[in-house]
């Protein structure tokens, strides 16, 4: 790997770690904003899932424009517009207007996904595109493992507030370096810019190709499943299995190491061995976990619990890296950043409706806080992720 090709992904990387722990971190502050607010828990995944659909919403969008401009505007402008919105969310005084600045954070961060996927696929080949993608997806398992413990540490130490403006802060920080360091992304440009109606048909292809069409329910389907159980881990294993809040910021510590190092393990063996292969090992062994961590009865000695979550995370990124690099295979460059777009809202989607409908099915006991419905939510997970991989293995045969 080149170094210009080791500086993008760097910077790629380092702005995922942002971008998601953002996403990540709203999950784990349900015990902080439910008392805060009084909110109930249904109130809670409105605003996980706001952030999601909205992001969902302006991913579809913007694929009718983003392929007419240099990927690096788009990022940059995107990123910035959504560091304001995550500031927002952390001086917001009430539910609503926490509310309405998760909205705003999702309308751009809606965008960042589908860029940064494209630009890692513009710059790699496909024979290497897992390992890349590995790296940068790495973000996610850095935010585990150094972002979610220091954020759960703020919120503990001073308030909800402070995780958001950490991010906020961090990302204004990274900006210079994105703006001096990233290169021109515009070399999928043609020399005549497509039309709004050329975009239009380019959608219809996209829902007419049965393959590319496969691949976005495949990509709702991957992650509905895996964040249906994500937003309510913290007060179930507070107020269910009897853990402390002290104890929760080692679940992602834990699960981080463990997805950091499997994310850019899995994604070298799926370039040698095949991605399908791997992504269908990954979400296998991750069955058993989903059960059991939705039906712990009570709290365990600590490194069993902390084992279970650290393989779970561990396969769960496996899964997610040799996902991406398969769906990105689908569609040739010159309309990947539309694609790309569609694809993240996909993600967008899945992720906010996961949310809403554990929120739907989960209640909370008036008396003691108890989560209650959790471990329906475990099954419907493991339903939901057995579906993504039959359609897996229809769509990506040669993966």
């Amino acid at each position: 790997m080149k170094k210009p090709q080791k500086i993008i992904l760097f910077l790629l990387a380092t702005l995922n770690f942002t971008h998601i722990l953002d996403f990540m971190v709203m999950m784990p502050l349900g015990v902080f904003l439910m008392p805060f607010f009084k909110i109930s828990p249904l109130q809670f995944s409105f605003i996980v899932s706001a952030y999601t659909i909205s992001a969902g919403v302006s991913g579809f969008l913007a694929a009718f424009f983003v392929d007419n401009f240099d990927r690096k505007k788009i990022l940059l402008s995107a990123y910035i517009l959504f560091l304001i919105g995550t500031i927002a969310c952390g001086v917001a005084p009430t539910f609503y207007l926490l509310l309405f600045a998760r909205v705003f954070a999702g309308i751009f961060g809606g965008l960042i996904g589908a860029q940064v996927t494209s630009i890692v696929a513009d710059t790699f080949s496909y024979e290497t595109r897992g390992r890349a993608m590995g790296v940068v997806m790495s973000g996610f398992a850095v935010a585990s493992t150094l972002g979610m413990p220091f954020a759960l540490f703020l919120a503990n130490k001073f308030s909800w507030h402070a995780p958001f403006l950490f991010v906020g802060v961090l990302g204004c920080i990274l900006v210079p370096f994105i703006i001096r360091f990233l290169p021109k992304m515009d070399s999928h440009i043609s020399q005549e810019k497509q039309s709004f109606a050329q975009k239009v048909t380019i959608l219809t292809s996209v829902l007419s190709n049965k393959k590319q069409f496969n691949a976005l329910i495949f990509t709702f389907l991957m992650m509905g499943g895996h964040f249906l159980m994500i937003p309510f881990i913290n007060p179930y294993m507070i107020h269910n299995v009897g853990y402390t809040k002290d104890f929760t910021p080692l679940i992602y510590l834990f699960g981080g190491i463990a997805s950091f190092i499997s994310s850019n393990i899995l994604g070298k063996i799926a370039d040698k061995h095949g991605k399908l292969k791997v992504y269908s090992w990954c979400l296998l062994s991750a069955i058993p976990m989903i059960i059991l961590i939705t039906n712990l009865p009570f709290a365990t000695k600590t490194y069993i619990t902390l084992s279970i979550f650290a393989l779970w995370f561990a396969v769960s990124a496996g899964r997610g890296v040799t996902g991406v690099a398969m769906v990105s295979n689908v569609v040739d460059a010159s309309n990947r950043g539309s694609f790309q777009s569609f694809n993240s809202s996909m993600q967008q989607l899945g992720t906010g409706l996961a949310a809403f409908v554990a929120g739907l099915i989960i209640t909370e006991n008036a008396q003691t806080k108890a989560v209650v419905g959790y471990d329906i939510v475990g099954y419907l997970s493991v339903f939901v992720l057995l579906c993504s991989l039959f359609l897996a293995r229809k769509i990506f045969k040669s993966s």
